[in-house]
């Protein structure tokens, strides 16, 4: 089987990036309660072991190599960005996310637009156009709206703030771990890269792990946990299913509409999260 053999389907990066959206949304719901139980380590851990696992005999299925006749340097950089967007990003986002909740951490995700777009514009000299200003501006608008609408006061002055901070970082993580690959993600195979950036997160998460004081605890975490079920089925979907969704739209579009159409995600989570995490956001809330 060939990937390439999708690239004729119109708006392909555009319909990918919106499938994306969609099953980013509920991977964070699954994530959440994840998160209930397991480190954020520890879970982003588990998660990138699972998908790296699995890119492997995806990779013969579409007689892609694992070992690719490229520079080395493109080794290096995708490791890096995977350490960067992976490893680093990922876990600051677990944290995130345990402090605000799905909702408010999808209200926060809304920073990633502008941050792409001045990444893109500085790194790979991406142009925007008015139409993509205004669809932008629409969206934050949107996102801004269901901000004032929602009561934060059930969550504590701390919570906010340092879920705020480590939400902003890790958007700041993804972009950047995403837009360093973007130039051998256009001339490569996608799944090599896939690859390729996993073990560059897992390298860095090792890292962390072993670094931290408390590791024992951490690690423990992930198997004294009695939801299994959301952490397998968060870790399928959010890491494995959505990164390659995700990177095909990278890969087949620019990287400032692909950003736009990904932050339909956070209209998805809102309603998920009504339903699923009883975090309602209507106006008497």
């Amino acid at each position: 089987m060939n990937l390439t053999a999708f690239a004729s389907i119109p708006y392909l990066g555009e319909i990918a990036s919106l499938m994306t959206a969609l099953i980013w949304a509920i991977a964070v719901i699954l994530f959440k309660k994840s998160g209930e139980h397991v480190h954020p380590i520890a879970l982003n851990l588990f998660k990138n072991s699972l998908a790296a696992t699995l890119i492997i005999p995806t990779l013969f299925l579409f007689n892609v190599s694992l070992v690719q006749d490229v520079p080395i340097s493109d080794y290096l950089i995708l490791i890096l960005s995977g350490a960067i967007g992976i490893g680093i990003a990922d876990t600051l986002f677990f944290k995130s996310l345990n402090l605000l909740g799905a909702t408010l951490s999808a209200i926060v995700s809304c920073v990633y637009i502008p941050i792409v777009f001045i990444l893109s514009m500085i790194m790979l000299s991406e142009k925007m156009t008015l139409i993509q200003y205004m669809g932008t501006a629409l969206i934050v608008l949107a996102v801004i709206k269901v901000t004032l609408l929602y009561k934060i006061e059930s969550h504590s002055r701390h919570d906010i703030i340092w879920g705020v901070v480590w939400g902003v970082l890790a958007l700041i993580g993804m972009a950047l771990g995403i837009i360093i690959a973007k130039p051998i993600l256009n001339r490569s195979p996608l799944l090599w890269v896939t690859e390729i950036r996993f073990i560059g997160g897992l390298s860095m998460l090792l890292v962390l792990l072993f670094t931290n004081r408390n590791r024992k605890k951490i690690f423990s975490s992930l198997f004294a946990t009695k939801s299994w079920g959301y952490v397998g089925s968060g870790s399928f979907i959010g890491a494995y299913l959505a990164l390659i969704v995700w990177l095909i739209g990278m890969k087949y579009t620019t990287v400032s509409i692909s950003a736009v159409l990904n932050q339909m995600s956070q209209i998805f989570i809102f309603i998920l999260a009504a339903i699923f995490l009883k975090e309602p956001f209507d106006k008497d809330r």
